[in-house]
This record gives structure tokens, C-alpha cells and sequence, in this order.
């Protein structure tokens, strides 16, 4: 008997991966399900478990439609005051010389909602480069519309109780708004309308090179939250924050990505986790900028108020949209869409913008210099992270996309899916 075991073990051999088909290759990359707290990932799956007979019929509902409530319930909101508006004031010729805008943004908002970059990103490059219009217009008109846009997504968010890092999201919320604030008064000064495109889209640039070297080299684990987070972490958040928030200054965007390279390359934090909460960030920072901008410093652009008038039934629909679609895209999949819409703007700065020597000279620094500081940055994540596994300090593996864990050990996934 022992020798018919050694011989059935000596024959066995290990099992063939067997190739995706493209129904379950998409499933693995665009649908691949949503990082739920807690208590709502349990309901989740008692929903999936059991026939509902036991579940009072109004928690059915919100579960079994939590996306579509969602959805629905920021986009009547904002639709009932802006179609409110409109009539009162007699508003719809705005749409006869100002309709590209609403176009642009339908692309605009959803990518809000879905990714790290908020609706300036694409907002403000389009405005200044396409259709020549002053950056202090397109840097108003981007604040504006995501303090709409993507308030509605971070509804959505916060509704489907998408797992979000609230720790970081509150430390680089304050640390933006005193970016922001400085900027604003102080900064904006500084730099003449070319330099503010060009430095924007070339520091991104750099940031979306190391992350996309990331995502082909990357393996081991990410977490959704900060790991051991301490006075020293706290700092370096709040440090990105302001940098953030002195970026939505100048171009009226900003301190979501900047944020979200800091927690996706120095703390390895998932972009599933990563992307709500840099979301949630902008529409609060947005929302600053414009009580600061039109309260404040009663310096609001008038013409961007126009601009709002014409996007808001737009983006209020595109961002909650994206926020659902993105929550249920792989990691991966966020984070290539991070590095085509940068690679994009760069290339498209580099098109429209007449480049003279100092300017090129300035934007290949700046390309070089940010891809070493953010590689430094990786490095040093990956530093603490193999530190930290050699202690034994890595927290639990997590198998299951829709659940989180509030255990003593946070939560972490397989990094090379």
C-alpha cells in the first residue's frame, strides 16, 4: 500500500492554469466587485446567501439597489436646483456658445468619478489648450464644477460604503485647505498661465511613468489602509496634502493625485481604496476653493459661472456614474487609467502649447526630477513594506473583494493578480 502511494505521488503532476476565456478576463478586470465596509459587505453577502425572507423588505431593497439609489438620489438633487435656475433665469442661450464644455465633460465627469483625477484634469487642459481660454477661467470653472460633480460621486461613495483610508482623507483634507488657502493667495502670482500647464502635466507625467514601471514590476501585497500609521506618516500625508492643495490653486486640481501617489506608492495602499477616498478629498477641497474664491476673495470668474450652467446637468449624472463603474474595476484598471489620461495631457501641452528652449528645458526637468523624486518615494514604501513582512507585521491576506476587515491586523490583497 505505501508503495502504490509513493508511486501515485511520484506520478502526479501539478495542475495546468487554465487560460481565461474574455467573458471571465472581463469580469476579472472591469467587474470585479466592490471594497464594502464592513457591516455592508456582511449584508452583501447574506443577501447572496439566503432567500431575504428574514430581511425586513426596505433593507432588501436598499441592498439589492444600493448602486442605482446611489446614483439617483445626488443626480435629482442637483437637477432639481440647476433646472430650477435655469427656467427662473432664462439661462438655455448659454448652451448656443458654451455647449463644447458640456460635451467635454461627459468624459470629464465620469473619469472624475472613477479615477484619481479629478474633472480639472480634464477641465483645465481642454479650456487652456484646445480653446484658448484664461487659466484663472478654467482654474474657477474647475473648482466650481467638482464641488458639484464630485460631491454627487462622494454621495455615491459614502452611500455604497466603498471602503475608503478616513484617516488620510482627514489629515490631507486640512493640509490641503492650507495649501489651498496659500496658494491662492500667495502662489497663483507667481507663475505666468504656460508654466502652470506645462509644470502640471509634466509632474503627473513623471508620477503615471513610476506608476505605470509599478504595475509591471509590483508583486507581493496592498493594503487598504495605512500601516501603523504615527506621528512621522501623519506628517508626510498632511506634507502631500498642501502640495495638493497649493496644485488646486494654480490649476484647479491637484491635491486627489497627489494624495493618491502618496498613499499608492509609499504605503502601498490599494488604488480600490485609494481612488474613493482621493475623490471624497477634491470634492471637499473644491468646495473650499469656491466659498474662497466667491466669498472670501469675491474674485470669482463670472464666465466660469456660465460654464457651470451649461455642465452641471452633465457632470452631476457622469461622476456618481463613474464612482459605480470604477468601484468594481481591478486595481490595475484604475491605475492605467491614471497613466493614459497624464500621458495624454502631456502630450497634447507639448502639441498645443508654441515651445520655446527655457520651456522644454523646464518641462524635462521637471519629468526627470519628478520621476526620481516619486521612484524615491516607491523605494522607500517598498522598503517599509519588506521591513514589515520580515517582522511578520503584514496583516491578514484578503481573498474576498467585497469584504473588509476591522480586525487588529488591516487588511491587505495579493498584489500580482
Amino acid at each position: 500500500m505505501d508503495a502504490e502511494k509513493a508511486d501515485d505521488k511520484e506520478i502526479s503532476l501539478p495542475k495546468k492554469r487554465t487560460r481565461r476565456t474574455c467573458l471571465e478576463w472581463f469580469k476579472h478586470y472591469f467587474w470585479q466587485g466592490q471594497e464594502l465596509r464592513e457591516s455592508e459587505a456582511e449584508a452583501v453577502r447574506l443577501m447572496g446567501e439566503e432567500s431575504g425572507e428574514d430581511v425586513p423588505w426596505a433593507r432588501r431593497f436598499v441592498v439589492r439597489y444600493r448602486r442605482l439609489i446611489g446614483f439617483a438620489i445626488p443626480a435629482v438633487f442637483f437637477h432639481f436646483f440647476w433646472w430650477s435656475a435655469m427656467i427662473k433665469y432664462n439661462a438655455w442661450h448659454l448652451f448656443v456658445d458654451k455647449y463644447f464644455m458640456s460635451i467635454t465633460m461627459i468624459i470629464g465627469s465620469m473619469i472624475a468619478g472613477m479615477t484619481s483625477e479629478g474633472g480639472g484634469a480634464v477641465a483645465f487642459p481642454v479650456m487652456t489648450l484646445a480653446f484658448q481660454i484664461s487659466p484663472v477661467t478654467a482654474r474657477d470653472f474647475s473648482v466650481l464644477i467638482q464641488s458639484c460633480g464630485m460631491s454627487a460621486a462622494s454621495f455615491t461613495i459614502l452611500y455604497m460604503k466603498i471602503q475608503c483610508e478616513w484617516r488620510a482623507l482627514a489629515i490631507s483634507s486640512a493640509g490641503g485647505v492650507l495649501g489651498l488657502i496659500i496658494g491662492l493667495d500667495h502662489f497663483d502670482r507667481m507663475f505666468d498661465p504656460v508654466t502652470k500647464k506645462m509644470g502640471f502635466v509634466t509632474i503627473w507625467f513623471a508620477f503615471a511613468s513610476v506608476l505605470l514601471f509599478l504595475i509591471i514590476m509590483r508583486k507581493g501585497r496592498v493594503y487598504n489602509r495605512i500601516q501603523r500609521l504615527n506621528f512621522l506618516k501623519g506628517v508626510v500625508v498632511a506634507s502631500a496634502g498642501f502640495i495638493g492643495g497649493v496644485f488646486t490653486a494654480l490649476v484647479g486640481n491637484g491635491l486627489d493625485i497627489c494624495t493618491f501617489s502618496v498613499l499608492t506608492l509609499l504605503f502601498r495602499v490599494s488604488e480600490k481604496v485609494a481612488t474613493p477616498t482621493s475623490v471624497i478629498l477634491m470634492a471637499a477641497n473644491s468646495a473650499v476653493a469656491v466659498i474662497w474664491r466667491g466669498v472670501m476673495a469675491n474674485d470669482l470668474s463670472f464666465e466660469a459661472l456660465e460654464f457651470l450652467a451649461v455642465c452641471m446637468p452633465v457632470v452631476v449624472l457622469g461622476a456618481p456614474l463613474g464612482s459605480v463603474l470604477g468601484s468594481h474595476f481591478h486595481r490595475n484598471v484604475l491605475a492605467m487609467l491614471v497613466i493614459v489620461l497624464d500621458t495624454v495631457a502631456l502630450v497634447t501641452a507639448f502639441v498645443v502649447i508654441p515651445q520655446t528652449t527655457s520651456l522644454i528645458l523646464m518641462s524635462g526637468a521637471l519629468v526627470v526630477g519628478g520621476i526620481g523624486l516619486f521612484s524615491i518615494i516607491a523605494y522607500v514604501g517598498r522598503t517599509i513594506h519588506a521591513e514589515d513582512e520580515k517582522n511578520g507585521d503584514a496583516g491578514e491576506v484578503c481573498g474576498d473583494a467585497t469584504t473588509t476587515s476591522n480586525s487588529d491586523h488591516d487588511k491587505v490583497k495579493d498584489g500580482d493578480a
